[in-house]
This record gives structure tokens, sequence and C-alpha cells, in this order.
């Protein structure tokens, strides 16, 4: 029963990325096609990702009272939404309201974490959560890969496609998936004060625990490097090694299965013998340093060959930081603690596009990997005095809620 769960919720996160990837190789042809400027498409492609930072942590804190599972089909039936309208979209306007209905229900990704965190034990947590992770990078592969085929057949058929893919999730949410918090949880959370949707005060309140708050610095800015690597990657990889589309598509590609395969096979593994604060420990400074040397690689040999470390780099860093996250508040806060790391996770997303182009223009193409690994390797430090890895760390007794510890 337990897998037929996590089946469904990787479909959820499975339809969540190819929401988001399937349109990167049509969205800007789409929008030039209707006569929309280069800086209106920059504009269109941070929708997405400005919408989920005030949509993620309302999703999340609503499905802790009402639950999971209405929030999860609601959230859905949004994306379903979003692709129709792209699919009918002739105005830019209409774009614009697309990608933003997109990036509000595609917060739901906390939710969906915060489902496994319902079903699984702390033990187990750090494995099924990398299922999301495999999610993300099988989305990563087929997205890109489908859109631009279909594309090719006519710009709109990418989003039909991915509004029947969501409508069938929806259905398989709706008919197979149960509930995980029973009718006493939800009237409990229902009770308690501030839930309100994207609250200043409680990310404030977050950042200043103990135990979530390094994570959650972490994630900040983790998820600000890796966003430059995944942004500024095909503006490197023209630049420094004169690539094509083509063979540009197919390092990413590479890059997609490396993430998959350290996602389902990897973690689990990883997980059952050493603690969450050690491995991520161990993945930052292997990110950090594996970004320094992506920055200055000359050939595309070597590229090859250092993909496998940042893929594990990257990977482990992320799963393990909302393994910990789920791990370090009280069970009726996950949702909320979940949907703050997903605000922060899409809000770097917003300048990180910005910030790499500069860099490879003003500065020099070596140099968004340099700042992303410096960036990186800058929270060594933070996770080895304030997590469990160093004895007598900050935090590392007292891991209660996040409202309680601040309000002492």
């Amino acid at each position: 029963m337990k897998n037929k769960k996590l089946l469904i919720i990787f479909a959820v996160v499975l339809v969540d990325m190819l929401s988001f990837s399937i349109v990167l190789p049509l969205l800007p042809y789409l929008a030039k096609s209707i006569g929309a400027t280069a800086t209106q498409i920059g504009l269109l492609t941070a929708a997405y990702p400005l919408a989920q930072v005030f949509a993620a942590p309302l999703l999340g804190r609503l499905s802790d009272t009402v639950g999971r599972k209405p929030v999860l089909i609601l959230s859905i039936l949004g994306t379903a939404a979003g692709f129709v309208v792209l699919a009918v979209a002739r105005f830019l306007p209409i774009l614009f309201i697309s990608r933003l209905v997109d990036g509000v229900t595609g917060g739901n990704i906390s939710v969906a974490q915060a489902y496994i965190a319902d079903v699984t034990d702390p033990k187990e947590r750090g494995k099924a959560l990398g299922m999301i992770g495999a999610a993300f990078g099988l989305g990563f592969i087929l997205g890109p890969v489908t859109g631009g085929l279909l594309s090719g057949i006519s710009y709109s058929l990418p989003a039909w496609v991915g509004a029947g893919l969501a409508l069938s999730n929806a259905a398989a949410v709706a008919f197979l998936l149960p509930e995980s918090l029973s009718a006493e949880d939800r009237v409990r959370l229902a009770a308690r004060e501030r839930r309100h949707a994207f609250d200043p005060r409680a990310l404030l309140d977050a950042l200043g625990h103990k135990r979530v708050g390094p994570l959650l610095w972490i994630r900040l800015a983790t998820g600000l490097a890796f966003s430059i690597f995944e942004t500024s990657f095909a503006l490197w990889a023209l630049a420094a090694l004169g690539l094509t589309s083509q063979a540009n598509g197919m390092v990413l590609g590479y890059v997609g299965v490396l993430s998959v395969f350290v996602q389902a096979f990897l973690i689990g593994r990883l997980t059952a013998r050493f603690s969450d604060d050690h491995l991520l420990l161990f993945s930052l400074a292997l990110a950090g340093i594996a970004l320094v040397l992506w920055g200055f690689v000359p050939n595309v040999p070597l590229l090859i060959v250092l993909m496998p470390a940042l893929s594990i780099g990257l990977a482990v860093t992320n799963t393990i930081t909302t393994s910990a996250l789920s791990k370090a508040v009280n069970h009726d806060e996950v949702g909320g603690v979940l949907g703050l790391q997903t605000s922060i996770q899409s809000f770097t997303r917003i300048p990180a596009p910005i910030a790499a182009g500069l860099l490879i223009e003003r500065v020099s193409v070596w140099s968004p990997g340099l700042v992303g690994g410096l960036i990186t390797l800058a929270m060594v430090p933070v996770a080895w005095a304030t997590l469990c890895v160093r004895p007598g760390a900050r935090g590392c007794t007292d891991q209660g809620g996040v409202s309680d510890s601040v309000a002492e």
C-alpha cells in the first residue's frame, strides 16, 4: 500500500516537472511568434518561479489544515488549466497568465513532500524523498525532449499533452491516493494560529530556529548556486566549448540520467549508513568543488568525467536538506516549513538567470562556476558549526517546533 502511495506522489512530482520543462524548448519561440521581445521573454520565464515564491507556503500550510489530498487535487487541476491557457494563448498577457497559474499550482511540491513525511518513518524518509528527486531528474530528461519533438508539429501540442497528463494525475490522486492526515489531525491543525499564505514573520521565525534556520540558509545559498548552474549552462557551453544546441541537449540529458540514478538508487543506501548532517556536509563540499572545477573545464571529455561528482553533490544536498527539515519540526509544521523551503528555492530562480548572464557577459565564461562554487563552499562551515556534525553544535538537542522555540 505504501509503495502505491509513493508511486502516485512520484507521478505528481513528475507531472509538475514536466509542466516546467516541457515548455522550455517552445516558450521562447511561442512568445516570439506573438511579438514578445527578449526582455519580455525573460520576464515570462521568471513568472513561474515568482508565482511559486508566494504560492508554495500557502499550499503547504493549507494542506496542514484541510488535508494533503484535496490540495494536491486542486493544484494538479490548476496545472492542467495553466496548460490549456498556454495552448490557446495568442496574446502576450495570456501567456503571462498561463505561466503564473502554472507557477501557483506548481508549488504543490511542498505538499507532496509533506505527504511522504506523513507516511514514512524518519529512517525511510531520505530514501522516499529521493524518489521526488528522481522524478525531477526524469522530468528534466523527458520534458525538453517531448516539448521539442511535439513543437515540431505545433507549438500548442506539448501544452495539450501536458494538460492531459495533469488530468490523468488528478484522477489517480482522487481515486487511488488515501488522505495521509487523520480527521483528528486536521481538526487540531485547523485550530492553530498563524496559518497565513506568505507570512514574513513565519519565515523570520524559521530562520531564527536553532535547527531549521541553518538548513534554510543552506537551502537559500545552494538554491542560488545551483540555479546559476542550471540557467547559465547553455550559455557557458556555447561560449566555453562551442557546443551546438544538439550537443548541449545530449549533455543535459546525461546530467538528467545521472540525477535519476543518484536519487533512485544511491540516496537510500547513503541514508541507511550515514546521518543527514554528515551527508549534507559531504555533499556541500563535493558540490562546491565540482562547481568551481566546472567553470574551468576546457573540453567535453573532462566535462563528462566531472558531471557524476557534480550530480551527486547537487542531488544529495537537495534531498538531504529536505529530509532534515522534515525531521526538525513538529509533525503539524512539516507542510509549512517545506512550503517555506520551496518558496526560497523558487525565489532563487528569479535572480539567478540575470546574475549568470551578467557574469558571462561582464566577467568571464568561468565566473558562474566560480561564484556558484564559492557560495556552496561557504555553507560548509555553517553546516559544521550549527548542525550535528560537530559534537555540541548549536541546535542538536533542541529540535522542537518553529513556533515554540521562537516563542521562548
